[in-house]
């Protein structure tokens, strides 16, 4: 199959682009053919050589859309569209920038959409974080919300999340960009702060 390998830290020069193995399937695990990753400040981070317990050579990717392959687990019907986020992918093991990933099987969420591949690999660890905010912030009816950096994709599915659980949530953006004001208040908050 063809990947991006890191073979040693550095800039992204070191992202190689060759023919690895197709990964085999083992006990507990499932093989999912990639159709789609978001790339991850972790993994610039981990390319860079700023994460001590990553060894290379690695192939990096902690999230991915894709269809299950082959599976141990029989409730991972081959050709099932699915999910994976996290859980030491592409650090413990091996990620998602590759054909194939060999994911195990607690780590992989089946999921139906119609949205295109490209747009559906935007989804998983931007609405995760956004989530995982959301639920840690504990907000009751009545609270004003403030968004840091509204305009960055967790902000914007942060809005979504907040706005689809109350719509009379009250729910103000921080911008640097003036210009970013009007997107930003099409995109449903209710306040923009330009920070200088």
């Amino acid at each position: 199959m063809k990947a991006v390998v890191i073979y040693e830290a550095g800039g992204p020069e070191q992202l190689i682009y060759t023919d690895v193995s197709t990964p085999a399937l083992k006990e507990g695990w499932s093989l999912i053919k990639v159709k789609g990753f978001g790339i991850n400040h972790s993994e610039i981070f981990t390319r860079k050589g700023l994460s001590p317990t990553v060894h290379f050579p690695r192939i990096l990717g902690i999230e991915c859309v894709g269809i299950v392959g082959k599976s141990t687990d029989p409730k991972l019907i081959e050709g099932t569209c699915v999910v994976s986020i996290m859980g030491e992918m592409g650090r413990d093991f091996d990620g998602s920038y590759g054909e194939y990933v060999l994911l195990p099987n607690d780590q992989i969420y089946p999921i139906e959409s119609d949205l295109p591949w490209a747009e559906f690999a935007t989804i998983p660890e931007t609405y995760y974080t956004a989530y995982g905010s959301m639920l840690n912030l504990h907000i009751e009816q009545g609270m004003k919300i403030l968004v840091r950096g509204a305009t960055s994709g967790v902000g914007q599915a942060f809005l979504k999340l907040v706005k689809g659980k109350d719509p009379s949530a009250y729910v103000a953006g921080t911008s640097r960009n003036p210009l970013k004001k009007d997107q930003l208040l099409q995109a449903g908050f209710d306040e923009v702060i330009i920070m200088s």
